[in-house]
């Protein structure tokens, strides 16, 4: 079939359209281009966030001229909070917010396609599965900074103790090494746990944080969220182990009475603390535990991949954290340039230093020569098992709107059944319940 040739009027109109969308592609921003300007922004903050802010706002302040104004530094979740509120009340009068691959799909329209204000020349350092995990509804609404996939750090302190080597040997019969499976771990963390002063392993317990752990253990246990057609499937046989998982740990003594209103932050610190012998966590917490200025383990940290469920499958929660840049910013060309300084090759090494996975391929490259050359065997570690994880192991969360609103229906009835308020089979029961009328009122299931 032959093209019809475009009106004059509407080739006009579509030459206009297409001219002033190439006017809002950033270019890199000349010395002094936003002088006078504030850029206020919304950005998650935390231990492992940190370096990044405080390497990059106030070289590119310098540079451009511009001020940024730090309106918010929450935790992703008290941020995901705020920004709903804000979308709520139609008050949306900051240029670019933190984001994530598990929350972008919820947002709406609010951010802008960054395929329109990015030069593709630019977008090209990145993989392009990230990209793609990155995008909703064809837009790209988010550039992500780092990717992660939980791995499994140990304190080498508890497996190279020749008391525990023995203990161990003459209980199980095997010889103390990390472990190799989700049942084996949960033998560990009890066997080294000694109630108050010292704890087997540790887990985040509200919030996004368990209901992500209870996923990837139901997926490793051979369960899935989710059937076909959106039904929830998590009340499973396999559901139950993996919930049972957390209950059993939490019973024994093996963690701490708190946990069920740890978050990110309590987990990680309390590894460092030197008094928890395993834990589940993330690429970003790597140069964290093992700097003696923060931690009383530098030195002994150990990291393996993590463990096999019983269907064999290991556990590989994984995403992205990402910057987005709202449809309502004033300023659009100072927000794309603040954004590509924050993801530049630069900006992703320091974070890289870190033990976190950069999104850009040439970071990625530089990063683990870099290691090498140093003789740095624990970061080479880090990022090969990193690396390793993301490439075989790592599955995000369903990319739906509706995922964080089904796991804010989950995760009570989770930490309900961890303090044995309900049996593990009851919880899943009432939440998959709670869930099916999440998805009902959105429309997804009829």
């Amino acid at each position: 079939m032959h093209r019809l040739p475009t009106p004059p009027r509407r080739r006009l109109a579509a030459l206009a359209a297409a001219a002033a969308l190439s006017s809002l592609v950033a270019l890199p921003a000349q010395a002094q281009e936003f002088k006078g300007y504030t850029l206020k922004v919304k950005l998650i903050g935390g231990a492992q966030y940190e370096a990044l802010y405080d390497a990059v706002i106030p070289a590119w302040e310098k540079k451009t001229g511009a001020k940024v104004e730090i309106l918010s530094r929450k935790n992703h979740f008290e941020l995901d909070k705020e920004i709903k509120q804000d979308i709520a009340a139609g008050k949306i009068d900051y240029c670019v917010a933190s984001n994530h691959t598990s929350f972008a799909p919820q947002y709406g329209d609010i951010y802008r396609n960054l395929r329109d204000l990015l030069p593709a020349s630019y977008l090209a350092h990145f993989g392009k599965l990230v990209l793609q995990h990155s995008t909703v509804d064809g837009s790209l609404v988010q550039l992500p900074r780092h990717s992660d996939v939980s791995e499994l750090y140990y304190n080498k302190k508890f497996y190279d103790d020749p008391e525990y080597k023995k203990n161990y040997k003459a209980k199980f019969g095997r010889d103390l090494a990390p472990p190799q499976t989700w049942d084996e771990f949960a033998q560990q963390a009890k066997f080294f746990a000694k109630p108050p002063n010292v704890y087997g392993t540790l887990f985040p317990g509200k919030d996004e944080a368990i209901t992500g752990r209870f996923y990837e253990m139901l997926v490793a246990d051979g369960g899935q969220m989710f059937d076909k057609s959106w039904h929830p499937t998590f009340n499973s046989p396999a559901g139950v182990k993996a919930l049972d998982f957390f209950v059993d740990l939490y019973k024994s003594g093996a963690v701490p009475k708190g946990v069920p209103n740890y978050l990110w932050d309590d987990v990680g610190q309390g590894f460092a603390s030197g008094n928890v012998a395993l834990d589940l966590d993330w690429g970003g917490w790597a140069g964290f535990f093992n700097d003696p200025k923060n931690s009383k383990i530098a030195g002994q940290v150990g990291i393996v991949r993590a463990p096999k469920g019983s269907a064999g499958i290991r556990t590989g929660w994984a995403g992205s954290h990402s910057f987005s840049i709202t449809k309502a910013c004033d300023n659009p060309k100072a927000a794309a340039d603040f954004v590509m300084a924050l993801t530049s090759l630069d900006a992703q090494m320091v974070e890289a230093r870190r033990g976190l996975m950069p999104t850009r391929t040439d970071a990625q490259r530089l990063a683990l020569e870099e290691f090498k050359k140093k003789g740095d065997h624990y970061m080479v570690d880090v990022f090969q098992t990193f690396a390793t994880g993301m490439a075989e192991d790592s599955f995000t969360p369903p990319l739906i709107p509706e995922w964080i609103e089904s796991s804010n229906a989950l995760w009570p009835e989770l930490q309900k059944a961890i303090i044995g308020e309900k049996t593990s089979k009851q919880a899943l029961d009432d939440a998959a319940k709670k869930v099916t009328a999440v998805l009902q009122d959105s429309g997804r299931l009829k």
